[in-house]
């Protein structure tokens, strides 16, 4: 099962000499970014900060900076282990489309390993300690200010929680946190995010919306919060799917939310309606700064926490970063719903050199003329998806974790002028290359092998592919020592 909290993962992993604690002082603004990132791009251990200028709190980083580390922290031997359980949810019935997804989740709750269970207050350790109004101080939480054009310090993983104003559905979402001052926060939330949604419906209504943010949350909450969940499935739900064990919530003491009595701290406050501040540049995950832009700015009324609590941030930057482990946990995790969105699709890599957002790999069992094109459409509809600037579509016979098979193929299959199919769609709020904002051009590549139907009329039809000899590979094989190579 996965970890509890994230305390009880860290010891862990320092038992392993997976995690080093860091003694000498260390300074948030660009030196902490600058060691993690170093650390993190080696393959090195988890780091614990204990000794961080300004703040009497240690700081853990790199907690899920290999694939080894966020898969222990789930309890997990492999990402096929859930990909293989949720798929198993979805058969005998294989159910397609969206509603199908929702369904496929509503089984898990008649489990009762799944479902969040309320604990009362002095059962919370994050609520041990109680701060209000001018006790708040967020300059006692360990900002990071990583990359030198930053506009500010950042909390890179705090947990937001609100609720739509008017069906009541939850949220939890990763978002960055820029620490305006020891009271307020500023919300990067992108016009594509359920939470932006929330606060334009309650600055619709005049209503102020509730929001609580839990720092050091169990490792399964964490992952959630960054899984690309339909808006109406709860990621407390999937949190406990993935954990194996229902997720201890508590209310907050000055919001009508629910967060994680595991956690290490929560802050909790009201958005006023219009309330904007600037915020940004930052440093992003794209390796590129995203530009200064108003966000809606929340004021700390409460901060819950253990009696000795501690911080977990990440390094976000040019890849590979700690992002990469959880993109691909969510690319494996993912796989058997894509499925049912679109049953044509064998497997999918999304690359981390693309932020796992700007390009998808796609195999299929071709059967139709022109079959390409209509899976790269029904990729770009299929929910955050839409988001996919390129699409590679190749035979099932190619591994697409292969980036040099994947190449070959894309490189030498393809006739541009037939192969290449260009269309406009919503892109990525982060996303500095399109020509406006939010919107921009997209690609399909058909790196298949093309049909007579489709207008391939060449003499002898599509080559075949250049394969050794099966009996004499098999061969070399029984006598390869005897060759001394």
């Amino acid at each position: 099962m996965a970890y509890d909290d994230l305390r009880s993962l860290l010891r862990a992993l320092e038992r392993e000499g997976d995690l080093k604690r860091v003694k000498a002082e260390v300074d948030p603004y660009l030196e902490i970014g600058e060691i993690v990132d170093r650390v993190q791009k080696s393959g090195g251990p988890a780091l614990l900060f204990e000794n961080v200028k300004g703040s009497g709190m240690p700081l853990a980083m790199n907690v899920f900076g290999t694939d080894r580390r966020l898969l222990k922290a789930l309890g997990l031997k492999s990402y096929a282990e859930i990909s293989d359980k949720i798929g198993g949810l979805l058969r005998p019935e294989l159910p397609h489309g969206f509603v199908g997804v929702r369904e496929a989740f509503g089984k898990l709750g008649a489990m009762a390993h799944v479902p969040p269970k309320k604990v009362k207050p002095q059962d919370a350790p994050v609520q041990e300690v109680v701060l209000h109004g001018d006790d708040v101080d967020l300059d006692a939480l360990p900002a990071l200010f990583t990359w030198p054009q930053d506009g500010g310090s950042f909390f890179n993983l705090g947990l937001t929680h609100t609720r739509d104003p008017e069906s009541g559905i939850r949220n939890l979402g990763l978002y960055r946190l820029q620490r305006h001052d020891k009271r307020t926060i500023g919300m990067h939330w992108q016009i594509h995010k359920d939470s932006r949604n929330h606060y334009q419906v309650a600055a619709r209504k005049g209503e102020k919306l509730p929001v609580a943010i839990a720092f050091g949350c169990p490792p399964a909450v964490t992952y959630a919060s960054t899984a690309p969940l339909p808006g109406d499935i709860d990621e407390y739900l999937f949190a406990g799917f993935l954990a194996g064990k229902r997720i201890e919530m508590v209310d907050c003491k000055t919001v009508p939310l629910q967060v994680p009595a595991q956690a290490e701290v929560v802050i909790e406050g009201w958005l006023e309606p219009g309330e904007m501040l600037p915020e940004g540049p930052f440093g992003d995950h794209t390796g590129f700064y995203t530009p200064q832009e108003p966000f809606p700015a929340l004021k700390i009324d409460c901060v819950t926490m253990r009696k000795r609590p501690l911080l977990q941030s990440i390094v976000v930057g040019r890849p590979p970063t700690e992002d990469g482990p959880l993109g691909r946990a969510t690319e494996r995790f993912f796989l058997p719903l894509l499925k049912i969105i679109v049953p044509d699709i064998v497997d999918y890599h999304l690359p981390e050199a693309g932020g796992f957002h700007n390009c998808a790999i796609v195999s299929i069992d071709k059967k139709y003329p022109k079959h390409a094109q209509k899976v790269m459409h029904a990729v770009w509809g299929a929910h955050m998806m839409s988001l996919t600037k390129l699409i590679v579509v190749v035979d099932a016979d190619c591994d697409v974790h292969d980036l040099h098979e994947v190449a070959w193929r894309a490189l030498g299959n393809t006739d541009y002028a037939r192969d290449l199919s260009v269309v406009e769609g919503p892109v990525d709020h982060l996303d500095h290359a399109s020509y406006q904002q939010f919107w921009g051009g997209k690609a399909g590549i058909d790196a298949t092998r093309k049909w007579p139907e489709e207008g391939y009329t060449r003499d002898g039809g599509w080559p075949e592919m250049v394969l050794p000899d099966p009996d004499t590979a098999a061969k070399v094989d029984r006598r390869w020592k005897e060759y001394g190579l």
